[in-house]
């Protein structure tokens, strides 16, 4: 059976794709912090037919890179082995460079950059040892171009996207795939979870994204690519989307938008 594990799986696209591979018939792991809410998650994946054996929630804290070893062998004892890791967990932020406290770019690179790292490279072995496997994280345009409000997201987003660009070049030869997601402007939590300058939550709204692409459309066309082995996986509406393109062919036009606070 195929087996899916999908970190930040506990809302938004985590959610999202959990459901469509669940409705596929794999077995899927579901992981991150809100145990609660991972058994709410399940629970609906059961509720649309999946089987309750084939829905493990596993609890993860990606900045805890200490576990990741144990939480491998743990879906190893279940799963027997990992054809696909997505990972999915992280978090934005809004607040302005001079006003964010040098701590929350360092939580925000454990949690969107290291953790994915530390997550990565444990699993890695195992689907180099099969000469078989799918390496995914979610990235975002933000990992593409820069945005008001955003300068550690985007760091980190922009490392991401690094990191899993070269990570595709070295294990290409064992027959792995990598893939990176990059969504613009999706209907999830994500600004009400966001870091403000001092660490708190945003928790407020955020009108690009609550007009922004369903979620669970989102993570159709998310799993369609995937099942296709696409390399970039660009998802979304309107100008998030379009910003890719402006860069592409006329960055001072994007960075002028940019700078009026467009998007």
């Amino acid at each position: 059976m195929y087996v899916v594990w999908i970190t930040g799986a506990s809302s938004g696209i985590g959610e999202a794709l959990a459901r469509q591979y669940c409705r596929q018939g794999a077995k899927v792991v579901l992981s991150a912090r809100r145990v609660q809410e991972l058994e709410r998650v399940k629970g609906e994946c059961v509720n649309e037919g999946a089987n309750p054996e084939n829905v493990l929630v596993l609890p993860l804290d990606v900045t805890e890179t200490e576990t990741m070893h144990s939480k491998v062998s743990t879906v190893i004892q279940h799963c027997e082995h990992i054809d696909l890791l997505i990972n999915n967990a992280g978090v934005s932020q809004r607040s302005k460079c001079i006003d964010t406290d040098l701590s929350v770019y360092e939580n925000l690179f454990a949690i969107d950059v290291m953790g994915q790292i530390a997550l990565t490279k444990a699993v890695l072995p195992l689907m180099i040892e099969r000469k078989s496997g799918h390496i995914a994280v979610t990235s975002s345009v933000a990992g593409k171009i820069g945005v008001q409000w955003r300068t550690g997201y985007c760091a980190a987003k922009h490392a991401v996207m690094g990191f899993f660009d070269a990570l595709r070049a070295e294990v290409a030869e064992f027959g792995i795939h990598v893939s990176t997601i990059t969504p613009g402007f999706i209907k999830t939590d994500v600004a009400k979870n966001a870091l403000v300058g001092d660490g708190r939550q945003f928790s407020g709204q955020d009108s690009n994204i609550e007009s922004g692409m369903d979620v669970d459309k989102c993570a159709s066309i998310i799993v369609s690519r995937l099942n296709k082995g696409k390399k970039e996986i660009a998802v979304g509406e309107g100008l998030s989307l379009f910003a890719l393109t402006i860069k592409r062919f006329s960055p001072t036009l994007l960075f002028f938008l940019m700078a009026k606070g467009v998007g």
